[in-house]
């Protein structure tokens, strides 16, 4: 089955129709209408550089419970340590910037174009992005950004200057969004680390009845 091009219309194809890989539509923009209605549906974008935008809506999806969160005995001992300091939201900027410029080892680049940034630079300004921080020494040195809508946070990207810095700030807050009514966080894809930390697959179907019941 071809991959549906979006126009300008603020639409998505049913995430039923997702290619085996994940892969559900291409085009469209990123303005503020469309991404919000992406994470609503179950869907983000993820694209390189040189591509138009790309949609997915994989199969199974990679999400966390909060209260599923593990938390190594190492991780404890520096958690409650003064080691680091975590903030929320204070250097957003800084913080998708840091994402977006960092070496990824077997990368030779990121998906987090200045056209991305720009884009949740927006959400953030509108209240929907936020940042998680890790700092020391008054100098910030991990952290993520992600998107919440309702009791859903959808992780987006971490990066880490310091050994455990996105780490720290990812089980903060992970700590905070339950305190505050989270239910679910999406991890999107497979990834070794955060299956570490608790997250599982998910069948599409179910984390899509997931959102409808908590994002209003």
């Amino acid at each position: 089955m071809p991959i549906p091009i979006l126009n300008d219309t603020l639409w998505f194809p049913p995430v039923e129709n997702a290619q085996k890989d994940g892969l559900l539509a291409a085009g469209g923009d990123l303005s503020v209408e469309r991404l919000l209605l992406a994470y609503r549906s179950g869907i983000f974008p993820w694209f390189s550089e040189e591509q138009i935008p790309l949609w997915w809506s994989p199969n199974p999806r990679f999400v966390l419970y909060p209260q599923e969160l593990i938390i190594s005995k190492s991780m404890k001992r520096i958690l409650n340590s003064n080691v680091f300091e975590y903030k929320f939201n204070t250097v957003f900027n800084n913080v998708i910037d840091s994402c977006k410029n960092i070496y990824r080892k077997g990368q030779p680049g990121t998906w987090i174009t200045d056209t991305v940034a720009d884009a949740y630079k927006e959400l953030h300004l509108l209240g929907y992005a936020h940042s998680a921080e890790t700092w020391q020494n008054d100098v910030l040195v991990g952290g993520l950004y992600g998107v919440r809508l309702g009791n859903v946070f959808f992780g987006e990207s971490m990066f880490c200057n310091v050994s455990n810095a996105s780490k720290y700030a990812f089980i903060n807050l992970i700590n905070q969004l339950m305190q505050s009514g989270v239910v679910i966080i999406d991890c999107q894809v497979y990834t070794a680390h955060l299956e570490s930390l608790g997250a599982n697959m998910m069948n599409r179907k179910e984390f899509v009845e997931i959102l409808s019941k908590n994002i209003l």
